[in-house]
C-alpha cells in the first residue's frame, strides 16, 4: 500500500483544490440554514453601467417568480440577513413593505460597491433562523450624503424620512396610496402639496452640489405646472412640467438665472424615473438615468424649504403620482443614478436572485464550474477529451505496472532465496518446464502477474535468466541430473553467457514495456493543455474584436475556461511523473538483480560442469 500513498495524497490535494471556489463554499453562519445568491449584473446585458460606484442603496424585490421560500422566513422577516460577496461582511438593509400571503417583499440593501461592465459580483441573503432578532437599519442603509428618503409608507399622513437625519415632512395634503410603483406612494391632486422644512443636511455647497430624484407618473394634459421648488427668497431651484416637456431653473444669490432647454422626455400616465442634478458647473435633468437636457452654471451655496406639488403662490400644481422621493447633498453621477433606477423599475436589471441553497447541500461551489464548463469552446473540449484519453491510459499503465513490478520483485526474492539454498548441489534442480499456460501468458506479463500462477517464480526475470541458462547447458551436455561427462568448454561458457545477455535484454524490454506512454503523458500533457489555452484565448480575443465588447465580463469566462485546459494537462502529467519515477526506480532494482545473478550464475555453471564427473 505504500506504493499508492504519494499518489493518493496528491489526488486528495487536487480534489480539494478543484472543489474550492472561494467564498462560495463558505457559509456565513450555521444558524441560518438557507441562503440565496443575488447576482449584481452591471454588464451591457444587465444594468449597462460603465463606472464603479460605492455605497449604492438598491431595491431587492422578492416575488414568486424569483423566490420560492416565503414559507421559510419569519413572519416579521427578522431572520433576513444580507452578506457581501466575500460571505463575511454584513450589509445594512431595511424592509419597506412585505406581504407573505401574496408573497411580495420590498427590501432596500446598501451595496458597498457596484463595478460597471461586469456580472460576476454578488451578495448573499440568509434566512430561516426562527430564533433570529431583527437587525434592520434604515438609517444605516444610506450613506452620509443622502439627506432625505421618503418611501411613502401606507398609513403615514406625514411622510417619514428613512435616513438618519429625520427630515420628516412639515405638512402634506396629498394622499398616501397603498398601491404605487414600489409598495405605497403619494398621489397629488390639483392644489396638493408636500412641504419639507429646511435642515442643515439640505445645505447646498458650491463644491458638492445637489441631487433630487423620484419616480413620476404624471396625469395627461398638464400645462406649465410646478413639480418641485426650493426657495429662501433670494435664491431658488424649480422643476417644471409642460405637457411632455421638462425643464429646470436655478436662481443664485448673485442674481444669475440659469434655465435648461425644455426636453420632451416625459410620458403621461407612465412611471419613469426623474432626477435633477445640480453640480458645481452643470444643471441637468436625467430621465431613466440618462441625461435629457442641461445648462452650464456657476453654483453658489443656497438653502431653503422644499415644496413638492403646487406652486406656493398658485394652485396649478402637479397632478399625478410620485414615489421614492430622495434628496442627496451631493451631485450624483449618471451611473450612480442608473444603478439605483435599474434595481427599482418594474423588472430589475441590476439584481438577479439565484436559486436558493440549503446548508449542507454542497451546491455552493457550482457557479464557478458552471461558468468554466459553459464557456468552454469546441477546441477546448477537443483538447480535454484527448487529455482524458491520455490520463486513462497513463493511469492504467501505472496501476498495471505497479502490480507487475511488485510481483517481479516478490518472485525475484523468492527465487534468489531458493537458489542460494542449493549450495553446491546441481544448479538445475530449480528448473521447471514451461506449461502451456506459462507460454500463453508470456506476452502479457501484467496479466501473468495478476492472474497467473507463481508456483515456480513465473514473474521473476531472474528465474527466466536461470531457466535460459539451464536450457543452454542441457542442450550441450544432456538433460539428466548431474550430467557433466564431457563438461563445458570455455567456448560453451562464452556462448551461454551471450545467451544470458540476450535474455537479459529481452527481460529489460519486458520491464520497460509501455513506460513510453507515461513519458508521453508527462511531456505531451502540458503542451496539449497549453495548446488548448492558447486557442481559447485567441478565440476569446477574436470574438471581442468582432463584437467590440471590451469588458472584463466578456473576457474573463473565455480566458478562465481556456486556462482549464492547462490545468487538465498538468493533471495528466503530474501523476504520470510521480508514477514514472517510482516505477523506474523499482525497475532498476530488478535489472541490478539480473546483472548480479547473471555473472554469478555463469561462474557457478562453469565451476560445476567444469569438474569431471560433476
Amino acid at each position: 500500500m505504500c506504493v499508492f500513498k504519494p499518489l493518493l495524497r496528491a489526488a486528495l490535494a487536487f480534489v480539494c483544490l478543484a472543489s474550492w471556489s472561494g467564498a462560495a463554499l463558505a457559509w456565513w453562519n450555521d444558524e441560518w440554514p438557507y441562503r440565496m445568491a443575488v447576482a449584481i449584473d452591471a454588464s451591457p446585458n444587465g444594468a449597462n453601467l460603465t463606472e464603479t460606484n460605492n455605497d449604492v442603496t438598491v431595491l431587492l424585490k422578492l416575488h414568486t417568480g424569483n423566490f420560492e421560500d416565503f414559507f421559510l422566513v419569519n413572519e416579521d422577516l427578522s431572520d433576513i440577513r444580507f452578506i457581501g460577496g466575500d460571505d463575511n461582511t454584513p450589509l445594512k438593509h431595511h424592509v419597506e413593505s412585505f406581504d407573505l400571503i401574496n408573497q411580495l417583499i420590498y427590501i432596500w440593501v446598501k451595496l458597498p460597491q457596484v463595478t460597471g461592465g461586469i456580472n460576476t459580483e454578488r451578495i448573499w441573503m440568509y434566512y430561516g433562523n426562527a430564533e433570529a432578532v431583527s437587525n434592520q437599519d434604515a438609517a444605516g442603509s444610506y450613506d452620509a450624503d443622502t439627506a432625505l428618503v421618503y418611501h411613502f409608507r401606507a398609513g403615514e399622513a406625514l411622510p417619514q424620512d428613512a435616513t438618519a437625519y429625520g427630515a420628516h415632512a412639515a405638512s402634506n395634503d396629498a394622499t398616501v396610496t397603498d398601491q404605487s410603483l414600489i409598495a405605497a406612494g403619494l398621489s397629488l391632486a390639483a392644489g396638493n402639496r408636500l412641504t419639507v422644512a429646511d435642515m442643515p443636511s439640505f445645505n447646498v455647497t458650491a463644491q458638492k452640489g445637489l441631487t433630487v430624484s423620484m419616480w413620476l407618473k404624471p396625469a395627461s394634459g398638464q400645462q406649465r405646472v410646478r413639480l418641485l421648488e426650493r426657495t429662501d427668497g433670494s435664491s431658488s431651484l424649480a422643476l417644471e412640467l409642460d405637457g411632455n416637456s421638462i425643464s429646470a431653473r436655478l436662481q443664485t444669490l448673485s442674481g444669475a438665472t440659469y434655465e435648461t432647454p425644455p426636453a420632451s422626455a416625459i410620458s403621461a400616465d407612465t412611471w419613469q424615473h426623474l432626477a435633477l442634478v445640480v453640480s458645481p458647473q452643470r444643471l441637468s435633468i436625467l430621465v431613466g438615468g440618462n441625461e435629457v437636457t442641461f445648462t452650464t452654471i456657476e453654483l453658489q451655496p443656497f438653502v431653503g424649504s422644499w415644496v413638492i406639488g403646487a406652486d406656493p403662490q398658485a394652485d396649478n400644481g402637479f397632478v399625478g403620482e410620485i414615489d421614492e422621493l430622495r434628496i442627496d447633498s451631493v451631485a450624483r453621477n449618471g451611473d450612480w443614478i442608473k444603478a439605483a433606477v435599474s434595481s427599482q423599475g418594474v423588472a430589475s436589471k441590476l439584481l438577479k436572485p439565484q436559486p436558493a441553497e440549503q446548508l449542507g447541500s454542497g451546491s455552493g461551489g457550482a457557479n464557478i464550474f458552471t461558468v468554466l464548463l459553459t464557456s468552454m469552446g469546441d477546441s477546448g473540449w477537443t483538447i480535454i477529451m484527448l487529455l482524458a484519453v491520455m490520463a486513462v491510459l497513463s493511469w492504467f499503465v501505472m496501476i498495471g505496472k505497479m502490480l507487475y513490478i511488485n510481483s517481479v520483485l516478490k518472485d525475484n526474492a523468492g527465487f534468489l532465496a531458493a537458489y542460494t539454498g542449493l549450495g553446491n548441489r546441481d544448479p538445475a534442480l530449480l528448473d521447471h518446464e514451461d506449461t502451456e499456460e506459462d507460454k500463453a501468458m508470456e506476452s502479457s506479463p501484467i496479466t501473468q502477474a495478476i492472474f497467473g500462477k507463481h508456483d515456480h517464480f513465473q514473474s521473476s526475470p531472474v528465474y527466466r535468466l536461470y531457466h535460459r541458462g539451464i536450457q543452454e547447458v542441457q542442450g550441450r551436455i544432456g538433460k539428466s541430473v548431474g550430467a557433466s561427462a564431457s563438461g563445458l568448454s570455455a567456448q560453451a561458457v562464452d556462448a551461454i553467457k551471450a545467451a544470458l545477455d540476450a535474455q537479459m535484454v529481452r527481460e529489460i524490454q519486458r520491464l520497460n514495456a509501455k513506460m513510453v506512454l507515461l513519458t508521453i503523458a508527462i511531456s505531451g500533457g502540458p503542451f496539449l493543455g497549453l495548446l488548448g489555452t492558447v486557442l481559447g484565448v485567441m478565440i476569446t480575443f477574436a470574438a471581442i474584436a468582432l463584437t467590440g465588447d471590451v469588458n472584463i465580463a466578456a473576457i474573463a469566462p473565455g480566458v478562465a475556461a481556456a486556462l482549464l485546459t492547462t490545468v487538465a494537462g498538468l493533471t495528466v502529467a503530474i501523476p504520470a511523473l510521480f508514477g514514472y519515477n517510482y516505477l523506474t526506480s523499482r525497475i532498476k532494482e530488478s535489472i541490478a538483480d539480473m546483472r548480479v545473478f547473471s555473472d554469478e550464475f555463469i561462474t557457478r555453471l562453469a565451476e560445476y560442469h567444469g569438474r569431471e564427473g560433476g
